[in-house]
Order: structure tokens, then sequence, then C-alpha cells
């Protein structure tokens, strides 16, 4: 089993746990309060920035072209996720010019930033692998389910077969460039901890 598959299933726990979360169950039924979806908007775009940010990281310390090219693709689809929170914000006029970070936003930030300006490639994708598989995998869950229509679009962008491209390509850097280690694998964990403690804190 390549080790990206084999890191996601030693998380599933976490994996489950967020599925099952009340602001994870409530954009599937509807139930979310919408001010909860648009705190929620503005914390993620403030996070999508240092993402993209994290993976301009790794784009510098890559040097094999096949790389450049994934990296550069993946930094594209940071901005096709702002957009999608651009037209959130403009429909529910929610400002995303002047986010104050939640404590569980501003430590996912911390936490990337400090490991991708570490240098090593391969813990800093260990870092970034699960937010898109986790996000692919929602996406995927909830699409079999009745989604009500309020947050339909959510489901819908992460559920997407081309999300599901880019977790797979991200996790294909993990498999060559990362080795099973201690901090490869305290870095998965450590990200999907701050995926379910930004969920929590959203709620």
């Amino acid at each position: 089993m390549s080790l990206a598959k084999t890191l996601w299933q030693d998380n599933s726990d976490l994996a489950t746990r967020i599925l099952g979360h009340g602001f994870v169950r409530g954009l599937a039924d509807g139930s979310l309060p919408i001010h909860c979806f648009k705190g929620y908007v503005a914390q993620d775009a403030y996070f999508l920035e240092s993402f993209a940010r994290a993976y301009a990281f790794c784009l510098a310390y890559s040097t094999e072209r096949e790389d450049l090219q994934t990296f550069a693709d993946l930094i594209a689809g940071v901005r096709a996720e702002l957009e999608l929170h651009k037209s959130y914000a403009q429909r529910w006029q929610v400002d995303l010019s002047a986010v104050n970070p939640l404590p569980a936003t501003n430590a996912y930030v911390v936490f990337l930033m400090q490991t991708a300006e570490a240098g090593d490639l391969g813990e800093t994708v260990a870092a970034l692998t699960p937010c898109m598989r986790l996000y692919a995998y929602l996406g995927r869950s909830l699409k079999t389910r009745d989604v009500a229509p309020l947050y339909r679009e959510w489901v819908e962008t992460y559920a997407d077969p081309e999300f599901e491209k880019l977790a797979a390509r991200l996790e294909a850097l993990l498999d060559r460039h990362a080795s099973d280690t201690a901090p490869v694998r305290a870095n998965y964990r450590r990200a999907m901890e701050l995926e379910h403690d930004f969920f929590d804190a959203s709620l």
C-alpha cells in the first residue's frame, strides 16, 4: 500500500469523526445556521491564502519539472476555491478584506507556515495532503445523501472529480517525496486534528 493510502487509513478515526461533526452534518441537511457558514467562509478564505503560500514554498524547493507543474496546478486549484468563497461572500455580505483569524485558524496557519519554511518537501506535503484528501472524502460522502439546496454548491465543489484529481496528484507527491518517518506521520496527524478543530470553531 502507498504511503498516502497508509496515512489516510491510519487516520480514518479522525476522518469519520469529522464526517459526523455537527458542522458537516448541517451542510448536508441544510440545518447549519447561515451565520456559522458565513464565519466559516471568512476563516477558510484566510486559511487558503496560507495554504497557497505553503504550496509556493514546495514549488520553490522542487527540482523536478513534473513537480513544478503539479504545484503550480495545485496553487491554481486554491485560486478556484478562493473564487468560490468570493462568490459566497458577495451573496451573503461577508467581508473578506479584514478577517480576524480564530485561534483554530491561526494554529493551522502557523503549523503550515512553520512546516513549509523548514524546507523539507516530504514533511510539508504530509502537512498539506490531509486537507485535500479530507475535503474530497467529505464531498463524495455527502453527495450520496439527499443534500439540501442551501449548501449543495459546497458539497458539489468537493465531490467534483476534478477536485479528486488534485487530491490524488498531491498524494502522488507525498508518495514520491516523503518517507514513512515519525515527523511525516506527526504532520499528517496534526493536520487532521487541526481540520477537526477548524470545523469545531466554525460551529
